[in-house]
């Protein structure tokens, strides 16, 4: 009887299937473009907030309200980027994560353990660092949410700043882990800060919903259909009193992420390559330019430091984040009989855990609703969000590029491609016809290389044999004269 062959041991951040790469490229490449408007938005935020002839007409734009009143949407600028576009950003979140879950790597319950686990301590060690701070110095406790959130496109916008070139693998497990730590977010959003709901404005939300699935299932086209009806959708669940980016959830979740017979791309995928540069170029910079836009003086810079709110902030975000992401990352690789990948060193999740700590987008939207109603706490909180992503993407810069040099070569080695057929070389290393292709190639090289030789060496020969011909070689006179040349040469 045959012995059972043993199960290979899983990888830990382990190379990533082509299709899974291909996809992961494309989305960055998206994300950190965004991720860059994102962080220009920002600055030019506080710049407007800070400088004296400008702070005035920042106020004012901010607060200014337009909108149907007798809708219930007559929101300031401020408030329709918060509530409004942000809720595509959240369609497109929604979007990631259907697709995650049935046919990335969320899809293989062993393979969604860790980027589930280190997202969950993630999250949950940030909190209880927030909670300890505040319970030890008697802060308030209503925004342990806060630094719970991650925000990928300004942790990709600090690795195109830097130009740190992180393995697709890392990439992969930042983008899995900020898509598992948005829907964490969006749940904590819908539970912890409804604190009123109007029910027939919810079952109006509800009752949309259901007609957006049903015209997905029987296949209904047409952006004039759907963008009117998710407005509407929208409005209600604004009126409800749920958080209005839900919405933007609930639609995301519903399109199908899975392909067909004849389809190359299936419409969840298609849809948010449309949408996307819109979320990353649009709605998430335009929603900094109105959220970021603090003021930012050497007392309120030092109060983010004092405060048990502010610090319980700034102390989630760079300690929490890094001691949770790499702390369930290793657990799971501990108790899962999982190993890393040769190509990595822990020290490698370390820098990536730190550069988690970078959290914007949701950490502001969350520190506007934990302290609606207070706006001096709500900026201090801001600043701290601000402050603690500052702080952790300088520390997960000078990581990252201690272990730059490795990196660098690992990409390098992703990306080789020496049989010409767009397909990198590292992913045909157990195709025969790849090592076919190669022997020709490289026979081909060699013959060339033959040809060069025998080339060189007949014209080597053929040198010499036309010094050996000169007059009188070895003759006195002749010797002489060739010792004077050869000394006119050395001089």
């Amino acid at each position: 009887m045959t012995a059972p062959r043993p199960t290979p041991a899983r990888k830990v951040l382990g190379r990533l299937s082509l299709p899974e790469r291909t996809f992961v490229a494309d989305a960055l490449r998206t994300e950190t473009v965004g991720g860059v408007l994102l962080l220009l938005a920002a600055i030019a935020a506080l710049v407007w907030a800070n400088v004296p002839a400008l702070r005035d007409s920042y106020q004012s734009v901010s607060h200014y309200h337009f909108g149907p009143s007798a809708l219930g949407l007559d929101l300031s600028v401020a408030h329709w980027a918060a509530d409004g576009v942000l809720a595509i950003f959240f369609f497109v979140a929604g979007i990631e994560l259907k697709r995650e879950l049935v046919a990335g790597d969320l899809r293989d319950p062993k393979a969604a353990v860790l980027p589930v686990v280190a997202a969950l301590c993630g999250m949950a060690v940030p909190a209880l660092v927030y909670t300890v701070t505040n319970l030890t110095d008697g802060g308030s406790l209503g925004g342990w949410a806060v630094p719970t959130a991650t925000d990928i496109a300004f942790a990709l916008a600090v690795l195109a700043v830097i130009g740190t070139s992180l393995p697709s693998a890392l990439r992969a497990f930042l983008l899995t882990l900020a898509v598992v730590d948005d829907l964490f977010a969006i749940l904590i959003i819908a539970v912890f800060f409804t604190d009123r709901l109007d029910f027939a404005a919810l079952g109006g939300a509800v009752i949309g919903l259901v007609v957006f699935w049903v015209l997905l299932r029987r296949g209904v086209r047409g952006w004039y259909v759907y963008v009117p009806l998710a407005l509407v959708i929208w409005g209600l669940m604004y009126n409800s009193g749920v958080h209005a980016t839900i919405a933007g959830v609930a639609m995301g979740l519903m399109l199908r992420c899975t392909t067909r017979e004849g389809e190359e791309h299936s419409p969840g995928e298609h849809i948010e390559h449309l949408v996307r540069p819109l979320s990353a170029g649009l709605a998430v910079p335009l929603f900094a330019l109105f959220s970021a836009g603090v003021l930012i003086t050497p007392q309120a810079l030092g109060d983010v430091f004092t405060k048990p709110e502010t610090l319980g902030v700034v102390l989630g975000l760079v300690v929490g984040k890094t001691i949770g992401i790499f702390g369930g990352t290793w657990l799971t690789a501990r108790f899962t009989r999982a190993s890393l990948s040769e190509d990595l060193a822990w020290a490698d999740v370390f820098a990536v855990a730190t550069l988690a700590g970078i959290g914007f987008t949701v950490s502001l939207l969350i520190g506007e609703l934990a302290f609606e109603g207070d706006t001096v706490l709500t900026d201090e909180v801001k600043a701290a969000v601000l402050t603690g992503s500052v702080i952790a993407a300088i520390a997960a810069t000078v990581l990252l590029k201690i272990r730059n040099a490795k990196y660098r070569r690992m990409v390098e080695a992703e990306e080789r491609d020496d049989d010409l057929d767009g397909i990198p070389d590292i992913y045909e290393e157990d195709d025969p016809a790849y090592h076919l292709r190669m022997a020709a190639i490289l026979e081909g090289k060699a013959a060339e290389h033959r040809r060069l030789a025998e080339q060189k060496a007949a014209a080597r020969a053929g040198g010499a044999a036309g010094e050996g011909t000169g007059p009188a070689a070895g003759e006195g006179g002749g010797g002489g004269e060739g010792e004077g040349a050869r000394d006119r040469r050395t001089a």
